[in-house]
């Protein structure tokens, strides 16, 4: 009985996995991102290769989150290698400092794909009669967002909320 309740639980967990994935293929795919980027970038060739980066990154965006514990690169270097305690310290900020831009990115322009789906910005300038500087107003609100995630962290928010 014990191993049936194991194994409906690992179903039930996998089913919920890939449902969850697919809710996050099926908003990328709606508005539109990869090929956006492909279009931008100038090369619409490689588009293949952006959706199974897209797919790699969230399978192993997945298994990171699962598999935390056994991931921890850092503790596994600090044992192996006493002595660079500084060296792994420097690397993982820098590491976290270049996966936040790239996350933080990614992010903007995920919600930037979205309003402009949903048609929120021309519908909102038409409304304020905001005719030029809407690249500045983006901007804007792009480094408001910044300074507030600087303070969160840098003032130490994030632990104070459980």
């Amino acid at each position: 009985m014990q191993t049936f309740m194991w194994c409906l639980l690992a179903l039930a967990g996998f089913s919920f996995g890939l449902l969850a994935a697919a809710g996050v293929f099926t908003v990328l795919s709606a508005v539109g991102l990869v090929p956006r980027f492909a279009g931008k970038t100038h090369s619409a060739k490689e588009i293949w290769l952006y959706e199974d980066m897209v797919m790699v990154g969230t399978i192993v965006g997945c298994i990171c989150s699962v598999f935390h514990r056994y991931l921890q690169v850092g503790s596994w270097l600090e044992e192996k290698f006493p002595g660079l305690d500084w060296l792994w310290e420097a690397l993982g900020q820098g590491f976290l400092g270049v996966s936040g831009l790239f996350y933080g990115m990614f992010v903007g322009c995920l919600a930037l794909a979205i309003a402009e789906m949903l048609d929120s910005i021309p519908i909102f300038t038409r409304r304020i009669s905001f005719r030029h500087g809407l690249g500045c107003a983006v901007l804007a609100m792009a480094v408001g967002k910044f300074c507030g995630a600087l303070f969160y962290f840098w003032q130490e928010l994030h632990r104070v909320v459980n």
